[in-house]
């Protein structure tokens, strides 16, 4: 049985080790799960601020990536 990445606890820590490392990081708010709707609260709401650049949904990431353009 394969098991996802849940937004409260290895996301939020591989978020978390990349931004140490420098890197820019975007949570990408409805492409993440949690078991309980409070746990997703929290990881999109309180936790995910502290680390990530940006919290988008999955239409908003992709229309920012449309306008970087080639070469971005």
């Amino acid at each position: 049985m394969a098991l996802g990445q849940v937004a409260n606890t290895r996301i939020e820590s591989t978020g978390r080790f990349a931004m140490e490392l420098g890197y820019h990081v975007t949570l990408v708010r409805d492409a993440t799960a949690a078991i309980k709707p409070e746990m997703m609260h929290s990881a999109h709401e309180m936790d995910g601020p502290t680390f990530a650049h940006a919290i988008l949904t999955t239409r908003e990431l992709l229309t920012a990536l449309q306008g970087a353009g080639p070469g971005a």
